[in-house]
């Protein structure tokens, strides 16, 4: 095919899609695939049994779920709710090459197909419940299989597309776009085109193949137990083998990275998230029920040692606690507190609600401890003036890790709240949790799931706690 021919191609079929009658439907009778079934077989039959038949110029739409259970690509997962999303996100971590944004559990992924969608396509849905389905390993591939074996089967030259649902930039819902195809024009480019009021299309590229996923799911659905469909009226978008220069995979529907026309905001976006992430930083003690994804506490601590530091150490620790041993060291806590207390002379209701004031720490859903190691870096100066200098310098820098664990966790839509009162009970602590006597507590950190949505901060002007001398 020269240059010169297309656009005499892209005319006819501007014409053959305006005068096309499309006509769609889902055929009933197939059966729950399973890995190693004959999949061309199965349709073959039910293609044909089904009072439409199949001929020439059909394309056959699937959904990429009946690739994955038929190719194998279907993991078993455990019945615990924890441990089944704590796979998940291991598989989804294991099928990305790229985290494209993160929003609260929300993981947008770029996958090895080059698909940039929710969770690197990584689904629970129409599986069984002790099961996750991964998608297909090249879906264009599998398209090219499918429709040559449905030709030697039915003698029907059909083409293929295969499916997935995922979200869209800028708008809400779900719909299906194709992520594998054979046998047609893929898109179809109107540039160069006259309208019907005489004006020259520009720059005008229809993804054909998306928006016959997105019509074929229309009675397909998503409950009904028909994972396939038969769109007839489209033979002018079939493709032979021998016909070159032609958009014919899905893989040619994938934007790249160079002409991604959304990294033109990434300077503003990153700014934005700058003014954002801070005053989103507020102490919460109302947590909901919701579990906190390991994954997200060890992924703010990560953050949190990116604070400075002296001396070009990591003097930072942080510890989480749980079960007896947050319960073990609360309780040493609480005696101790008790005693301060009441040496101050407070008793009855007082005492009783300045006690009260612990039980945060005993109700959230996760308790993280700060600490800073003397001994990772720290100068051992000869005289006093220079090692208490060099003991604040350390304390500075655990501070400056402890706001960055907070600020981090507000980033992942997660609440938190510091509270001082390990450092009161530095000795119990390091008792209690058998730490070594260098580390010296900065305070207990409560984690969870907002019991009701945190507004930012107002902001707050600088005001006298900022000057200039000159």
């Amino acid at each position: 095919m020269t240059d010169d021919a297309v656009p005499e191609i892209r005319r006819w079929s501007v014409e053959h899609a305006a005068s096309a009658d499309v006509t769609m439907w889902a055929p009933d009778g197939l059966p729950e695939f399973r890995p190693g079934d004959d999949l061309a077989g199965a349709l073959a039959d039910a293609l044909t049994a089904d009072p439409h038949g199949l001929v020439d110029g059909d394309v056959v739409v699937l959904t990429s779920k009946v690739l994955s259970k038929t190719e194998g690509r279907i993991v078993a997962a455990p019945d615990d709710p924890e441990e089944r999303d704590a796979l998940r996100r291991r598989l989804v971590d294991a099928e990305s090459v790229r985290v494209v944004a993160r929003v609260n559990r929300t993981l947008i992924t770029e996958n090895r197909l080059g698909i940039v969608q929710a969770a690197a396509g990584v689904d629970g849905s129409n599986v069984d419940s002790r099961e996750l389905a991964l998608l297909p390993e090249d879906p264009d591939g599998s398209a090219v299989t499918l429709a040559s074996d449905l030709r030697r089967l039915t003698g029907a030259r059909v083409a293929v597309v295969v499916t997935d649902t995922m979200g869209r930039a800028w708008r809400t819902g779900q719909i299906d776009l194709a992520i594998g195809a054979a046998g047609l024009r893929v898109s179809v480019g109107y540039d160069g085109a006259v309208d019907a009021q005489g004006n020259e299309l520009m720059v005008t590229d229809i993804a054909v193949a998306d928006e016959i996923a997105a019509a074929a799911d229309l009675v397909k659905g998503k409950l009904g137990g028909r994972p396939v469909a038969v769109v007839r009226g489209l033979a002018h978008l079939l493709v032979d083998d021998d016909e070159v220069d032609i958009p014919r995979r899905a893989r040619d529907l994938v934007r790249d990275g160079e002409s991604d026309l959304f990294r033109l905001g990434t300077a503003e976006a990153l700014a934005q998230g700058r003014r954002e992430a801070v005053p989103a930083r507020r102490s919460v003690r109302r947590f909901s029920d919701a579990p906190v994804p390991h994954d997200a506490l060890a992924g703010a601590v990560a953050d949190a040692l990116t604070a400075p530091a002296p001396h070009h150490s990591t003097p930072i620790r942080f510890v989480r606690v749980a079960g007896a041993a947050r319960t073990r060291l609360l309780d040493a806590m609480r005696a101790d507190w008790e005693r301060d207390l009441r040496a101050d002379g407070h008793t009855g209701d007082v005492l009783a609600r300045r006690l009260a004031r612990g039980d945060l720490l005993r109700t959230c859903p996760e308790l993280i401890l700060a600490f800073v190691d003397d001994a990772a870096g720290a100068h051992d100066y000869p005289d006093a003036r220079r090692r208490a200098c060099e003991e604040t310098m350390f304390t500075v820098a655990g501070g400056a890790a402890v706001q960055s664990l907070l600020v981090a966790l507000a980033a992942r839509g997660l609440g938190s709240c510091w509270v001082g009162s390990t450092i009161f009970a530095a000795e119990t602590t390091r008792r209690e949790l058998e730490l070594p006597q260098t580390w010296r507590p900065l305070g207990a950190v409560a984690v969870g799931v907002p019991a009701e949505p945190v507004p930012p901060r107002e902001p707050r002007p600088a005001g006298d706690a900022y000057m200039s001398v000159e």
